[in-house]
């Protein structure tokens, strides 16, 4: 017979919803992680830089993380493959694996598909 357990669950610091409710809703928090220097990493920040500088300048965050420095933050942040996009924030988070090439796939991740139509018709 199985036993019931209890499961707790653990409400995030109330200083971290006041947190979010401050951030800028059009401000993004990007976590790029890569795995060294290798052609894909510096193709897949290379991809990104242009991505962002023209559909965010001036709007976003970008941390780039090696996953060679720092190995423990694959398995904290479930990383299965490099490299890999992170949007923080704005919610609703997004996982984005590749060398960042496909723009398309990129705008769609960062919910800028709409931002890049309207920007296309003027």
């Amino acid at each position: 017979m199985m036993e019931e357990k209890n499961a707790s669950i653990k409400s995030p610091p109330a200083d971290f919803d006041q947190t979010i409710s401050k951030w800028p809703k059009d401000k993004y928090v990007l976590r790029l992680y890569v795995t060294g220097t290798t052609s894909r990493s510096i193709l897949a920040l290379t991809n990104l830089k242009k991505i962002c500088s023209q559909y965010l300048e001036g709007r976003y965050e970008l941390e780039v993380i090696d996953l060679f420095q720092h190995p423990a933050l694959a398995k904290d942040e479930q990383i299965i493959a490099a490299p890999t996009l992170i949007k923080k924030l704005p919610l609703p988070f997004r996982r984005i694996i590749g060398d960042m090439s496909n723009k398309e796939k990129v705008l769609m991740g960062l919910d800028l598909k709409e931002l890049k139509n309207i920007k296309d018709s003027r």
